[in-house]
């Protein structure tokens, strides 16, 4: 079973994927600089596998990825730089636009 949750949302224009780690799912983070809610409307969709992940980024305009284990699929797959990666609360956090 998958431990990666991904939710797309989808808009007239484009697509907006939604992707945690399923333990932090419903969690809200607070350090100096935000708080950061991991909603249950905006994130919780399906459990996906590394490949199917992989897939949906490829075709979402808008990537919003929580959780050291989805971002490092990603980074591992070259598809994001460390240099874009955020920590909040020691927990890996990026978003993506693709234009």
């Amino acid at each position: 079973m998958s431990e990666i949750i991904a939710k797309v949302h989808p808009r007239q224009f484009q697509t907006i994927l939604a992707v945690c780690d399923k333990e932090h799912l419903g969690k809200t983070f607070v350090d100096d600089k935000v708080d950061f809610k991991i909603s249950d409307h905006f994130y919780n969709g399906e459990e996906v596998s590394e490949e199917e992940l992989i897939e949906m980024v490829k075709e979402a305009n808008s990537i919003n990825l929580f959780g050291n284990n989805c971002v490092e699929i990603l980074e591992r797959e070259g598809l994001i730089t460390k240099s874009s990666v955020i920590l909040i609360k020691g927990i890996k956090h990026v978003q993506i636009y693709q234009l």
